[in-house]
Formats: structure tokens, sequence, C-alpha cells
């Protein structure tokens, strides 16, 4: 089974909307697009954190879609990026689009959850998500996200949309690498480590007594 890998840029608080321009997606009155521009360096390895899509097959939500599909196909031949992105197959998740306009790309509608696990199972190279933050969370609460590459940029941008939201499924993730650029901005890699484990420092458990009270007043009928 191949794998479903993640990529994507957030600030310091979470937020992924539009960091590559002040266009890129002014949804809601978001007006910091362009926040990554500043913090980009040589050092930043684009294509082994999957940004670029090389060697692996594209995963988009619409909004994603919409965006690279009216910037991608129109770079010189010769961008790096360009060329791999337009020659990538791609997979695109939408309730709204009929027709897709950008060379090598599918439309599945109906139950993501159900036809990415059919994608999952098929033969060929590993499943690449770029940006897409609404299909990273249905994904992600239904467990088939097999890798997060998350690159987190030092500010805070206080409102946007977030990488998880407030449905995001609780788990436990393993670092696997991490690096940090000459500009701050840390570039992580995770892969699901099952459950979250709670437990408690020493000296901060409740007492019998305590526990006790807890539980009559939650019986209480007021």
């Amino acid at each position: 089974m191949r794998k479903l890998i993640t990529s994507a840029f957030v600030s310091l608080d979470g937020i992924m909307q539009a960091p590559g321009g002040p266009e890129e997606d002014p949804t809601g009155g978001f007006d910091h697009g362009g926040w990554m521009f500043h913090f980009t360096d040589d050092s930043m390895d684009m294509s082994e954190a999957g940004f670029d899509g090389i060697n692996r097959e594209l995963l988009l939500g619409r909004r994603t879609y919409e965006i690279f599909e009216a910037y991608w196909p129109y770079q010189p031949e010769d961008h790096p990026a360009a060329k791999t992105l337009n020659a990538a197959k791609k997979h695109v998740a939408s309730r709204t689009r009929t027709k897709l306009h950008w060379n090598n790309s599918t439309l599945f509608q109906g139950d993501v959850v159900k036809a990415i696990i059919a994608l999952k199972a098929q033969s060929g190279p590993d499943l690449q998500i770029i940006g897409s933050g609404n299909l990273i969370q249905t994904l992600q609460a239904a467990s088939l996200i097999d890798e997060y590459n998350v690159w987190m940029f030092p500010v805070v941008l206080g409102k946007g949309k977030r990488l998880f939201g407030e449905n995001a499924k609780p788990s436990a993730l393993r670092l696997v690498r991490s690096q940090v650029s000459a500009t701050g901005v840390v570039m992580s890699t995770y892969v699901p480590s099952g459950d979250i484990q709670p437990g408690s420092f020493p000296g901060t458990e409740p007492s019998e007594k305590e526990l006790a009270r807890r539980k009559k007043m939650a019986n209480k009928k007021w």
C-alpha cells in the first residue's frame, strides 16, 4: 500500500492560509497573504518535503487545485517545480467542479475517505497532499495520513485557515527528522504514533478524598 504524505507551510499559531502571495486566498478577509516570502533561503529542500510533487501523485482539494491551475501551467518550462507539478498525475477532490483543465488531472466526488482508501490500495508512487487544508482535516480525522511535513515559520497571523481544526482527531505523532533554516523556519517531519497517552507528574494526582468529592458532584442532581 502506498503512503499518503501531506506537506504544509504554517505560521507559529498554526495558520496555513495563503503563504505564497497576497492574492492567493483572501477568503474570510485574510489580508496577510505572502507571509512566508521573506523567510525562504537555500537551505530549504522543497523536493525532500514533497512540495514539488516529484516522483509522487498529487492529491489536491478544490481551492488549492484552482490556485495551482491558474499559476503553474504558465510558468517557464525550465522552472523545476513547474516541470514536476505539471507532469504529475493529479487527483482532485471537489463537490462543485465538473471539469478540470490542468493536464493529468482526475476529478473525484462523493465519499472522499472511501476514494482515498481505494487510491492508497492501488499500485504506484506515494500520494502527496500540498496545501488543501480542508482535505487534510478530513483525512486526518479518518487516520489516513502516513506522514506530515510541517514547515513552521516564525510569524503569528492571528486568524485564517488552520492546519488542524477543532474536529481534529486527538492522536500522538513521532518526530522523525527536523532542521532549522537560517531564517528560523523549523522544518519537521512527523509520522502517526498511536493514541495520546495521558499522565500526571508526581504530586499532582488528586487524593482519594478529592476523587470521591468529584464523583459525588458528578452524580448530584441539580
